[in-house]
């Protein structure tokens, strides 16, 4: 019994919009850790300062993941919790980048 591979949906290759927040809800936990650094590095060129990364509260999987890269990056100023307001709180981790 063969599987089949999905074909792929989309014609070409698309372009998404960097901004200073992603949200890492609708990756799986084995691709956060490329997500984050790739995304790291885009928001590095545009010349962001400050960027904040929704990974969610959940039990802190994906929060440990960001963090780890986080600390992994010699860029990176600081990080921490969002404004519990209007931040996201332990649901999101705000960076401070350096140049």
């Amino acid at each position: 019994m063969s599987t089949a591979v999905p074909e792929n949906p989309f014609e070409e290759p698309f372009e998404i919009e960097i901004t200073d927040t992603i949200d890492l809800h609708s990756f799986r936990p084995e691709e956060v850790r490329s997500v984050v650094e790739s995304y790291l590095e885009e928001v590095r060129e545009k010349g962001f300062e400050t960027v904040r990364i929704i990974h969610g509260k959940g039990i802190g999987v994906q929060r440990e993941i960001v963090r780890k890269v986080l600390a992994e990056k010699d860029f990176v100023k600081s990080f921490k919790n969002g404004d519990e307001f209007s931040g996201g709180g332990s649901g999101a981790t705000v960076v401070k980048l350096s140049y």
